[in-house]
């Protein structure tokens, strides 16, 4: 069976997302990074609150476990109303849709996650909802089906997707809001990281947090994981405090190194250099060798490893850098058709 992966932004479960939910910050206050995108949201929620309307529709996009749901609920927090939750996939058709459309209140935010993956169907429903905030639908089937329209209150779509590309137009362009949250660097993750553990009430060493957020991959989400994984092994094999020591000692039996990186992510950067001597590959190629998806490839491992400059991405496929093969320990060499071409002047 594989090994769960620690970092991935992905969500773990139930479980692990009341435990998220419990160490998100309920209001803008509170909000540690994206500062320019919650700068903006303070902005359009007060100026809604002033005008007695719904703010804008909102579309956040980005890699996942970087704070897109958490900025649902603090925008509806703000707003003094309720957050209801729901995702591409359950809207599998129109009535779905409807069901959810007709549950709101006014101003409340329905927060959609993985916007990208709604049926065509359920997206063109949505688009009078969203402009008019109304509905139509079928009534009854086949000969007898007749066109019936439904008013819904005003209310605030927030939209999240890791894959904007796959959007269409029509989609995109209704939503007031756009933005794209960045990955966090190693100061804000660790003090993220000194905020939730004086929440879960541990003990720890500054330079402790610091080796926490340098292995996090500038994700929130993926530093709550090792937070509560390291909390574990202080637990049972150290005295409860995290000291530096205790945080090498938990990540190294959970395969994670120095910059974050676990077997997988290893694996991918071998297989690149290895099979296909540093590149450039192809997506489809990469994945079918390591029998992975290839929207995790795509969506979970390339986002960090080109911010990072491990791999770089070309018209012809992807490329291992010079990091990635010192990160490995292997000797580098710049690719033959680096300097391809005489230089001028060259004979």
């Amino acid at each position: 069976m594989p090994r769960e992966r620690i970092v991935t932004g992905q969500s773990e479960g139930e479980e692990s997302d009341r435990l998220d939910l419990s160490l998100r910050p309920k209001r803008f206050a509170q909000y540690i990074g994206q500062a320019s995108i919650v700068q903006r949201l303070q902005i359009a929620v007060e100026a809604a609150r002033g005008r007695n309307e719904p703010i804008d529709h909102i579309l956040l996009h980005g890699p996942p476990g970087l704070g897109k749901t958490t900025l649902a609920y603090v925008v509806a927090a703000e707003l003094g109303s309720t957050v209801h939750v729901t995702s591409g996939p359950a809207l599998a058709k129109p009535n779905d849709l409807l069901t959810t459309l007709l549950n709101l209140q006014r101003g409340d935010v329905l927060f959609i996650d993985e916007i990208h993956r709604l049926p065509v169907t359920v997206e063109e429903s949505l688009y009078s909802a969203m402009e008019d905030f109304r509905i139509e639908f079928k009534e009854g089937e086949g000969t007898h089906a007749r066109l019936e329209s439904e008013n819904l209150e005003p209310f605030t779509l927030v939209g999240a997707t890791t894959r904007i590309g796959l959007l269409t137009g029509a989609m995109r362009s209704r939503f007031g809001l756009v933005s794209h949250l960045d990955f966090y660097d190693v100061t804000a993750l660790q003090t993220i990281l000194r905020q939730n553990c004086g929440m879960l009430s541990l003990s720890f060493d500054e330079t402790a947090l610091a080796e926490l957020a340098r292995r996090s991959r500038g994700t929130p989400r993926i530093a709550n994981k090792l937070l509560r994984r390291v909390r574990d092994y202080a637990a049972v094999k150290a005295d409860g405090r995290l000291t530096t020591a205790t945080v090498r000692d938990a990540l190294k039996l959970e395969g994670v190194d120095d910059r974050g990186l676990d077997e997988l992510d290893r694996t991918f950067l071998r297989v690149l250099i290895d099979f296909y001597a540093g590149g450039p590959a192809g997506i489809e190629a990469l994945a079918a060798t390591m029998s992975e998806e290839v929207d995790t490839l795509a969506d979970v491992i390339e986002p960090y490893m080109l911010q990072q400059g491990f791999i770089t991405r070309t018209r012809q496929g992807r490329r291992a850098s010079k990091i990635a093969y010192e990160h490995l320990g292997l000797k580098w060499s710049p690719p033959k058709d680096a300097n391809a071409g005489p230089e001028l002047f060259e004979e």
